[in-house]
């Protein structure tokens, strides 16, 4: 398959693609953290376009993000539509296969509710980070090596909220945004061998 991973600078899902025999490239504006050669650094929307089986694709959730809802006011309205443009154009990329990944948004109350929500636990990582799929053409992903979450209150439970008890740092925003490697190993699993389907995921 030749895929591109859409608005990735660590090469987490790319390379997970490409252990697998795909021909996989990702694309941000920022370099590739990994200092691959099969990264793509710039506007990620002209190779939308491009000629791909499949598309994943995380785009900023900065301006999307609930867990910044209180932060929408001074970003101002234009700036959160600009971001709901650019979430539309990945959606409706001429792939036949496309998965849109972001954690809890408002794309799911102004584009559409997402096709899957899911936790890193069910995929081998003791962490919280509710996670949306928006899919066209592809199932929801199975479970990968899930773990028991602890009881909430517990101090164990705490530790899996390390995501969400982070401290501002001036690379919080990276740290959130990582793709963690169950995942991305289930997405090369499932979906790198997988046959297009008809799931009403267009928009």
């Amino acid at each position: 398959m030749r895929i591109l991973i859409a608005c990735e600078f660590s090469g987490t899902v790319r390379r997970a693609f490409r252990e697998r025999g795909h021909d996989a490239w990702s694309c941000d504006i920022l370099p590739a953290e990994d200092g691959s050669p099969f990264h793509l650094q710039g506007d990620v929307r002209p190779w939308l376009r491009a000629e791909w089986d499949l598309i994943v694709a995380h785009p900023p959730c900065t301006d999307l993000a609930v867990s910044g809802a209180r932060w929408f006011k001074e970003k101002g309205k234009a700036q959160q539509e600009a971001a709901l443009r650019f979430v539309r154009e990945m959606m409706m990329a001429p792939a036949p296969m496309v998965a849109v990944e972001n954690p809890i948004s408002v794309i799911s109350s102004r584009i559409r509710k997402p096709d899957q929500v899911f936790q890193p636990w069910q995929f081998g990582h003791s962490e919280f980070k509710a996670t949306c799929l928006w899919l066209r053409g592809l199932s929801p992903l199975a479970d990968r090596n899930p773990l028991t979450p602890p009881t909430r209150g517990t101090p164990e439970y705490k530790a899996w909220s390390k995501v969400h008890n982070a401290p501002p740092s001036a690379d919080r925003w990276a740290i959130r945004s990582r793709t963690y490697a169950g995942v991305a190993a289930a997405m090369a699993e499932q979906w790198g061998q997988s046959q297009i389907i008809n799931n009403g995921g267009n928009q």
